[in-house]
């Protein structure tokens, strides 16, 4: 104890909140903040420094260009304040929540099979043309499926097994 008084440091009595007002508690680390509010302020910075970063780039850049130069980066620069605007509104706005309400209403249809119409429930099997169907329909050669399966192996082969070609050697 008397170290600390000498020093002047003084250890927290108890737990500190989150100084965004959380409810989960804060570290002197943190900058008296929970870990998700400061990765999200870590995050919010490095975004920042790197549109700051890009517009300059983009100025510089386009003053040896000419007259374009000004216009492309005011552009630019309206699409990174709105790309702000956009991540410090906390609710969505009206017409997005219209987008999502009428792409969930779609999800919460019954799940009919492509082919014979049958509701399959949650035991639909999902074809790799992206389509739903039932257990009759389920295999490629009962639903007509426009999917290239010969295609897809052979890119999946390629792409496991690189072709390696040794270095040439000078003979002696």
């Amino acid at each position: 104890m008397e170290s600390s008084k000498e020093t002047g440091c003084q250890a927290p009595e108890g737990p500190v909140l989150c100084v965004n007002n959380c409810g989960f508690f804060g570290s002197a680390t943190t900058m008296n903040m929970c870990s998700k509010c400061h990765k999200d302020m870590i995050l919010k910075q490095q975004q920042a420094k790197l549109a700051q970063s890009s517009i300059e780039n983009i100025v510089n850049g386009a003053s040896s260009s000419g007259e374009k130069g000004p216009v492309i980066a005011d552009a630019v620069a309206e699409e990174a304040v709105s790309v702000e605007l956009k991540t410090n509104s906390p609710q969505p706005s009206p017409d997005t929540m219209h987008i999502q309400n009428s792409e969930t209403n779609v999800k919460q249809g019954p799940n009919r099979c492509n082919a014979c119409r049958k509701r399959v429930g949650l035991t639909g099997f999902n074809c790799r043309c992206g389509n739903l169907f039932c257990s009759i329909h389920r295999y490629s050669d009962k639903h007509d499926c426009p999917f290239d399966y010969r295609t897809a192996a052979r890119d999946a082969i390629a792409k496991a097994n690189p072709l390696v070609k040794a270095k040439k050697l000078d003979k002696i």
